[in-house]
């Protein structure tokens, strides 16, 4: 949907658009939605298979023609996509490209790096602990003991490179971190399991300079959290843009957002997410998402928006960005 969005609204300021996608195994082919232009909502990778040569960054279709690429918009979310993979391949290519580098992708995908470095800058982040693979298999009772020592009740193990809150579990019982354990390392060899914090979730979108938008807020279903259902499933979720915030606690998670921005070294774009504790420390920086939602009502657009720069200019601001 983000990348369906991204080529309506490219088109909409007369861009010519190449929509690639990736498929399961890694081919990538001409995307295609099966509905006219400016309808589309979504993007398939159903058409010719195609490949980009390196050094020079053009693609050779299965027929063998050629197509010219000026720059590349990756609305790519995860590994492969956010993690500096891809972003590596574009530099080998020599192909301008929307978005973070190799360095601040890769960093910023990795929750345990990005925390050290946000740590190492004297930005706030709650309380956490690594957990390998290796040492759970090894040791289990010391990790939980560490563990509960470290954090206590509730806490959230999480993948630590993985995004959408993909096998993440809140644990409110001992008897709950082996399972989370398991479900997170399903995703990678590493987890980073986070103190519960009561607090609200507020959003702020950066763009170069950096330049940060007004903060929004994510209120979850009532008794839930924001999980992957309520991402993308559950209607009781409510955005508030811009969050109902002081001048003064909005300047304040806009300082901290660019800040975190310039600490991990990106560029192009990001939205950081905090926790709020309004009574107790502040605001929390809980991740940088380097490549977040674009479809039109995703946050990091509906932020901008109410900053007052429409989805169309956004869209074409980054592409200009990336051209330099």
């Amino acid at each position: 949907m983000s990348a369906a969005s991204v080529v309506t609204a490219l088109e909409a300021h007369h861009h010519r658009v190449i929509a690639v996608g990736i498929d399961r195994v890694g081919d990538w082919h001409l995307a295609d939605s099966g509905q006219p232009a400016g309808e589309r909502d979504r993007l398939e990778a159903v058409g010719e298979t195609v490949h980009m040569l390196t050094p020079g960054g053009r693609l050779l279709s299965e027929s063998g023609s050629t197509i010219e690429v000026d720059a590349v918009f990756p609305v790519l979310h995860g590994p492969f996509g956010e993690d500096g993979t891809v972003q590596g391949l574009f530099e080998v290519s020599g192909l301008p490209y929307v978005g973070a580098g190799v360095l601040g992708s890769a960093v910023g995908m990795d929750k345990d790096m990005a925390r050290r470095v946000f740590i190492d800058a004297g930005l706030p982040v709650s309380r956490s602990v690594v957990v390998r693979a290796s040492e759970w298999n090894e040791a289990p009772g010391d990790v939980l003991s560490l563990l509960q020592k470290e954090l206590g009740l509730p806490m959230f193990v999480k993948p630590a490179s993985l995004g959408s809150s993909v096998g993440i579990s809140k644990v409110v019982e001992p008897d709950g971190v082996k399972p989370a354990l398991t479900l997170a390392f399903e995703h990678g060899s590493k987890a980073i399991v986070e103190e519960g914090i009561v607090g609200r979730e507020i959003e702020v979108a950066v763009l170069d300079g950096p330049r940060m938008s007004v903060p929004g807020e994510i209120v979850p279903p009532t008794g839930s959290w924001y999980d992957y259902a309520s991402k993308y499933h559950d209607e009781g979720t409510v955005l508030h843009v811009p969050a109902p915030l002081s001048t003064s606690e909005m300047a304040a998670a806009q300082t901290l957002a660019g800040r975190a921005f310039q600490a991990l070294e990106l560029s192009g774009l990001a939205r950081v997410d905090f926790f709020y504790e309004e009574a107790g420390r502040g605001f929390l920086l809980n991740e940088v998402n380097t490549m977040p939602g674009m479809t039109k009502r995703s946050m990091f657009p509906l932020l901008w928006e109410a900053s007052g720069v429409k989805y169309p200019d956004l869209i074409d601001g980054l592409v200009k960005a990336a051209l330099g």
